[in-house]
């Protein structure tokens, strides 16, 4: 995610509820689960997202300092695209408010409760996607496998319900922005079981995608302590990410390379200091936390990074994973190029870029046997994997 104000979508969040079914002296969202509030973990998987949404949250006016802190931390830096705004008496009022705070650009409202804290970030990105491709109402569904019986209000059986012709709906839901919000207008105060019954009550079109098993709900004592046995038999996150990165030599002498400086060597072109090294750690980095590229994430062409070192690079990217909740456990270098001679040097800069990652940082290097541009002296190529943790 981005500062960009201009934003096509947005994630209302919903985490006013009660929790009295969850048998907690405080509202669900804000409830633990292996050392995160379910808010927070659902707050999580929006941010990964790889580009950039507005992100609403709707909390009881007793907590919204707490959602506030809460968004904070897992957001740093993105006031201007993740709010908190106060929930009503009911779900559909909540829901009213959040989309009361939009931004005049978004055009695909995404509705989420926070209690379906789980929710891998896949599912965001599909309904989101979804919605755009069809302009219809968006519900993630999962089959019904249990045998259904129709029953009278004694429990006597009437009658069979024929599973194949139901789903059961999970979060988040999404929908056009314009058709939501005149449903809502429409609807006044009713209270509907869910978004979609709102927006199918307007008259809009509503269809279902694959929903996914560990977006349940956490309404129950029993479903906190399902919530828990999954994160438990799921080891630490680990995910690995692939950067590269080419520049070509300039005429000046004046080389930065693997966050060292080469006198007398000719400088890589670029418009930072062009660390073709450096530059493919960040990707790695941001690849494997989900977080898009260098480029998308500090411009090509923003005068603040106007020959900047592959340090500024390095570490701003490591406090991006980070605010993502994600930590490096290591990165692998592999520079191809003729030149700098660099078996010389390659301790010093392993413990240069080291140092910026805060991880072990391996770099080996090649050379192409005469062939391709590197052959022919004309550049440097670097390939780079990084292999990050999720806190």
């Amino acid at each position: 995610m981005s500062g960009d104000l201009h934003v096509s979508t947005a994630v209302i969040v919903v985490a006013a509820g009660s929790g009295t079914r969850l048998g907690a002296a405080l509202p669900k969202a804000f409830v633990d689960l292996a050392g995160q509030t379910l808010l927070e973990r659902s707050l999580r998987s929006i941010i990964l997202l790889p580009y950039p949404v507005q992100v609403v949250v709707v909390a009881p006016a007793d907590f919204l300092s707490d959602a506030q802190a809460i968004a904070h931390k897992v957001a740093p830096g993105l006031d201007a695209l993740v709010s908190v705004v106060t929930g009503g008496a009911t779900r559909h009022d909540s829901v009213a408010a959040g989309l009361a705070a939009l931004q005049s650009s978004v055009q695909v409202v995404l509705v989420h409760d926070a209690a379906r804290a789980l929710t891998p970030t896949t599912l965001f990105a599909d309904v989101d996607m979804a919605v755009q491709a069809t302009g219809a109402g968006i519900v993630p569904a999962l089959p019904v496998v249990d045998s259904l019986k129709q029953v009278d209000v004694t429990g006597g059986v009437l009658g069979i319900a024929d599973r194949e012709q139901l789903r059961a709906a999970q979060t988040p839901q999404g929908f056009p922005r314009a058709e939501l919000d005149a449903a809502y207008a429409a609807a006044g105060s009713s209270d509907y079981t869910d978004d979609a019954a709102v927006f199918a009550a307007y008259g809009g079109a509503v269809t279902t995608i694959p929903g996914d098993e560990v977006a349940f709900k956490i309404t129950t004592a029993w479903d906190l302590n399902r919530a828990h046995q999954v994160l438990g038999s799921v080891p630490d996150a680990h995910r690995v990410g692939t950067g590269i990165d080419v520049h070509a030599f300039g005429e000046a002498e004046n080389l930065w390379l693997a966050g060292l400086h080469w006198p007398g060597e000719k400088e890589l072109s670029g418009h930072s200091d062009g660390d073709a090294v450096a530059h493919a750690i960040c990707d790695a980095l941001l690849s494997a936390a989900g977080l898009g590229d260098i480029g998308s994430r500090f411009g090509t062409s923003d005068p603040a990074y106007a020959n900047a070192s592959g340090e500024v690079f390095v570490r701003g990217t490591i406090e991006l994973i980070a605010s993502a909740g994600f930590e490096p456990i290591n990165v692998s270098v592999q520079l191809i190029g003729n030149k700098p001679r660099f078996s010389a040097r390659r301790v010093e800069a392993q413990a240069v870029l080291t140092e910026w990652v805060g991880a072990p940082v391996s770099v080996s290097a090649t050379t192409t046997d005469g062939l391709g541009f590197t052959g022919r002296g004309e550049g440097v190529a670097a390939i780079a994997t990084a292999l990050v943790r999720q806190r």
